[in-house]
């Protein structure tokens, strides 16, 4: 079974970087997009960042200038650095991947076929 594999979560303190990594356990034929998709206890999720296969990028307001993604291997690996961290960038992370064709952007959850088991991420002193 296809399995998408986070790591590089964890805990930092304010102002402090993180860099989550999300790698596919096998090639996902049709695989157009990767992205990460946050929640945080009591909220609903949110898309962090997204990449398609050919190099758009989405970020949420919330990342605008401190995330940066980027992927390689055609839609096998993606990352997110993450700078100037805050207490409310404090959530769990999801990796995701999603098939076929990707129009406007933002994506909606619903197109999503493929999600990691999560990362946490905490930003506290």
């Amino acid at each position: 079974q296809v399995q998408l594999v986070e790591s590089g979560g964890g805990l930092v303190q304010p102002g402090g970087s993180l860099k989550l990594s999300c790698a596919t356990s096998e090639r996902i034929f049709g695989a157009t997009a990767m992205g990460w998709v946050r929640q945080a206890p009591g909220n609903e999720r949110e898309l962090v960042a997204l990449i398609t296969g050919g190099g758009r990028i989405f970020y949420a307001d919330s990342a605008k200038g401190r995330f940066t993604i980027s992927g390689e291997n055609r839609m096998n690996t993606v990352y997110l650095e993450m700078d100037s961290l805050k207490p409310e960038d404090t959530a769990v992370y999801y990796c995701t991947l999603a098939l076929g064709r990707i129009g406007g952007l933002p994506i909606s959850d619903s197109r999503w076929a493929y999600w990691g088991q999560g990362t946490q991420v905490t930003v506290s002193s």
